[in-house]
């Protein structure tokens, strides 16, 4: 006899042999002691999980004369179904009979009584592919067959069968094998058949397969075929052009450590041996992602593809932070290699433009640890000081003393954004600001108030959605100056055509009144907020202040009246100081360079 692939020599006789599969095979073997036997299971998940082989174990089990646990594997009736010469066990392809004709000749097949069994188990392989009309021939028998008979459906597709013939069945879902499970399982054959194997050569069967076990198989196979009886590493990644877990954390290593020179020597390399250069990019993200998972569990059970020791490795090269930005690059990339003349040239851009972002990242990492202490201070005083919704909607005079009380509770602010860029950026504003003379001076008291009474809560609630977009600009080369400014504002209020943030800092406040007047600041709001709108800043002590003086003039009803988009234009043209000849001249030039001559 010739030679018999392993999937076939090494195909499971009995339920303890399966691998994987545990919820099934616990509920079939309950229900063969039992004796609790539907008549009709629909057996549905990816290839190679094991479907036709727990079907014809089921077959056995439910056949099987012998004593003891089923099968027994050594009665008539098991060996004549391992054999495939029962008589009683009718295995069906509906790939190659799924007309009509083919299933009225099985039904009038199915009222006969078995020959040598207790059961007559039809098998119906990819049964899926049936069509219409055959499922409807086979639907009343499925309802209503004679007690002698099992339907056993087995598909990878079962969106494609009819819901008829499902809710007839019991339905199991077959799941991919977990590397846990196949490892000690190839392991196994391989001790059989007595050859040497690498272990990171099964760890990469395993990750090649995708769950399969039949894959699995397959690829030792073939393996074997090509190494003989000592199989190593290199041997896979020339049958297959894959790369090893080791390979990929070097990569991720010369990026992170910017050796352009030794990452595109390893590319070539990799190019010249035909690597899959898509399955390397998912395999990255792959490697990326459960990192971050781990970090986040510390559960070694959730890791797949990485050990404890490779998953620490990537941890201590990259922030979580970054790690997630280079995944967005690498499926990015992805996404664009079906459409691209070379899968290479885009693999090799994608690495080196995050080198580029790392870079960045890294030489922010100083500023940012300096200022660590500063962000606490910052996000606690935010916390301290949540700002209340004064609306006229939600402020009555019945709850002016709760409310006094819970103003925490009554609005939430903007989210803080970490970006890489965004404290030394704000710094460098508020230190300008605080050097120039502000042009603009604080906004009164009394029309902050009015301000307030024009407001409206869905207005505001607009505008607090609108402000989750500045962080997207934040690194943008036209926007950026702007939103930083306007990060770690919150609104205050909102009319429909102003609306009052609140920052902490009084230079940063004069700064935001005092670009009221620049075009290109007016686009970037009318950009963000989707229509032309007036930004008002104060202060959170101002706040704090107008807001108590709302409540008071609300609970004496003297609340004045809401100020209109013409006043506001008005007051603006008095509160900005018109500048002379001398100070565009001193503006310009600077003002230790100008000597003013009398004449």
């Amino acid at each position: 006899m010739g030679y018999k692939a392993l999937y076939r020599t090494y195909r499971p006789s009995n339920f303890n042999e399966v691998a994987g599969q545990q919820h099934i095979v616990k509920t079939l073997r309950n229900a063969v002691e039992q004796n609790k036997i539907a008549h009709a299971y629909l057996f549905c998940g990816p290839r190679g999980t094991g479907k036709t082989s727990i079907a014809k174990i089921f077959a056995k089990a439910v056949n099987c004369t012998g004593e003891g646990e089923k099968p027994c594997g050594k009665c008539p009736n098991c060996i004549a179904i391992a054999e495939g010469t029962h008589p009683d066990i009718v295995e069906i392809d509906a790939a190659s009979n799924n007309g009509v004709e083919e299933v009225r000749n099985l039904i009038e097949k199915v009222k006969y009584a078995p020959i040598e069994g207790k059961y007559k188990v039809y098998i119906i392989d990819e049964v899926h592919m049936m069509s219409a009309g055959a499922f409807n021939a086979l639907l009343k028998t499925i309802e209503e067959p004679p007690a002698h008979i099992i339907f056993i459906l087995a598909t990878t597709e079962p969106q494609k069968v009819l819901p008829t013939i499902i809710s007839r069945c019991q339905r199991f879902d077959f799941n991919r094998v977990n590397p846990e499970e196949m490892i000690p399982y190839l392991q196994g054959i391989l001790e059989k058949e007595q050859i040497k194997c690498e272990d990171e050569v099964i760890r990469m069967i395993a990750q090649l397969s995708d769950g399969g076990m039949r894959d699995s198989l397959s690829i030792l196979d073939q393996c074997i075929a090509y190494a003989q009886n000592d199989i190593k590493v290199t041997h896979i990644n020339e049958i297959y052009g894959i790369t090893t877990t080791q390979d990929k954390l070097h990569l991720l290593k010369w990026v992170k450590e910017k050796k352009i020179a030794d990452l595109m020597n390893a590319l070539d390399r990799m190019n010249e041996k035909g690597t899959d250069i898509k399955r390397l990019t998912m395999d990255l993200v792959e490697l990326l992602k459960e990192s971050i998972i781990f970090e986040y569990t510390n559960d070694q059970a959730l890791l797949h593809y990485l050990n404890e020791s490779e998953v620490n490795e990537i941890i201590s090269l990259y922030r979580t932070d970054v790690r997630l930005q280079i995944i967005d690059v690498l499926l990015e990339t992805y996404d664009k290699y079906r459409n691209a003349a070379s899968v290479a040239s885009y693999f090799e851009v994608a690495l080196l433009k995050c080198m580029y972002f790392e870079k960045d990242q890294s030489q922010n990492i100083p500023a940012m640890k300096n200022h660590s202490h500063q962000e606490q201070e910052t996000i606690s005083v935010a916390q301290k000081n949540k700002k209340e919704d004064v609306s006229r909607e939600t402020i009555n005079t019945e709850t002016i003393e709760e409310d006094r009380t819970e103003d925490s509770e009554t609005i939430t602010d903007i989210p803080l954004v970490e970006d890489i860029n965004t404290e030394e950026m704000k710094q460098e504003h508020a230190e300008t600001a605080a050097e120039a003379e502000p042009s603009v001076k604080p906004l009164k008291d009394e029309l902050v108030v009015r301000l307030l009474v024009g407001a409206n809560k869905p207005e505001k609630m607009k505008d607090m959605e609108y402000m989750k977009k500045i962080p997207e600009y934040l690194l943008d080369m036209e926007w950026g100056k702007y939103a930083n400014l306007l990060s770690d504002c919150t609104i205050t209020a909102s009319g429909a055509q102003y609306l009052i943030i609140c920052v902490e800092n009084q230079p940063i406040v004069n700064e935001i009144n005092e670009l009221d007047s620049n075009n290109q600041f007016l686009q970037f709001t009318a950009k963000i907020f989707e229509k032309n709108k007036k930004v008002f800043a104060i202060t959170t002590e101002q706040q704090k202040r107008v807001i108590a003086q709302f409540k008071q003039a609300m609970a004496a009803n003297a609340l004045p009246e809401p100020i209109t988009f013409e006043e506001l234009e008005n007051d603006r043209e008095e509160t900005i100081k018109e500048k002379t000849e001398q100070e565009l001249v001193e503006e310009l030039f600077g003002k230790d360079h100008i000597v003013v001559m009398e004449e």
